[in-house]
C-alpha cells in the first residue's frame, strides 16, 4: 500500500530498525508480529519530523487502513499555469500592448544617495538588483529553516531512544552547534541503527568539517 502524502516512517524494535515505509505498511507489519514477552518495545518515527507516532492497531487490516486514511491531513495545492483574463473583458480586449507586469508591485523605497548609486550601477538597474537581493535573502532564510528543522527532528528521535546512551548530552550540543565531526564522534558508541537514523535526520543541519 502507498502513503497518500508520500511520507515515510521507520519502526524500531528496541535498538534495531524493523521496517521503513508508508505508515499503513509499517502498521500492518507491526500488527503481524506475534506478541512475545521477550520482544523489545516497538516505536514508530516520522522520517520528516523525528516524532513518535502512536498507532491504533485494533481491528482488521481494513479498519486500521481506514483509521489511518481518516487521520491523514491532505494538503491541497492550487497551481495556475496561465494568467486569468480580467473579468468583464473579452479576450481581445484583455490583450494590451506594452511590457507585461509579471506580478510586479510598485512601492516606495527610501534609500540614501550612495545606496541608490550602488543599485543603479548593478546589472539590470536598481529594480533588478533589489529583486536579486530579496531572493538571495529568502534562499538563505530557507536554508536556515531547513537546518533548524533537521536538528529538531534528530533531537526528538534521540530523546526517545538515546537519552541513556553514552555521550548523549555531548551529542546534543554538537547537533545544535552544527558540528558534523563532533556529532559523529559522540554517537559512535551507540547501537548501529540508532546512530544511522540519528545521522540521517541530522544531516541537513550539520556542517561538514572544514578542509
Amino acid at each position: 500500500m502507498s502513503e497518500p502524502s508520500g511520507r515515510r516512517y521507520t519502526a524500531f524494535e528496541g535498538n534495531s530498525v524493523l521496517l521503513t515505509g508508508a505508515l499503513i505498511d509499517v502498521a500492518l507489519a507491526i500488527r503481524s508480529k506475534k506478541p512475545r514477552a521477550d520482544l523489545a518495545p516497538i516505536l514508530v518515527f516520522d522520517d520528516a519530523t523525528g516524532a513518535v507516532v502512536d498507532l491504533d492497531l485494533r481491528g482488521s487490516d481494513a479498519e486500521i487502513a481506514g483509521r489511518l486514511a481518516a487521520s491523514d491531513d491532505p494538503r491541497e495545492t492550487v497551481s495556475e499555469t496561465a494568467p486569468r483574463p480580467s473579468r468583464g473583458r473579452s479576450g481581445a480586449d484583455a490583450r494590451v500592448r506594452g511590457r507585461p507586469k509579471l506580478g510586479v508591485v510598485a512601492r516606495e523605497v527610501t534609500l540614501l544617495p550612495r545606496q541608490w548609486e550602488w543599485l543603479a550601477s548593478q546589472p539590470g538597474g536598481a529594480s533588478q538588483a533589489l529583486r536579486r537581493l530579496v531572493d538571495e535573502k529568502r534562499r538563505s532564510g530557507a536554508g536556515q529553516g531547513l537546518m533548524r528543522t533537521a536538528r529538531e527532528a534528530a533531537y526528538r528521535f534521540m530523546s526517545a531512544t538515546a537519552g541513556n546512551l553514552p555521550g548523549f548530552e555531548e551529542a546534543v550540543r554538537a547537533l545544535f552547534a552544527g558540528d558534523e565531526q563532533r556529532f559523529e564522534r559522540r554517537t559512535e558508541p551507540w547501537p548501529a541503527d540508532i546512530r544511522a537514523y540519528a545521522l540521517k535526520l541530522a544531516a541537513p543541519g550539520l556542517s561538514p568539517p572544514k578542509a
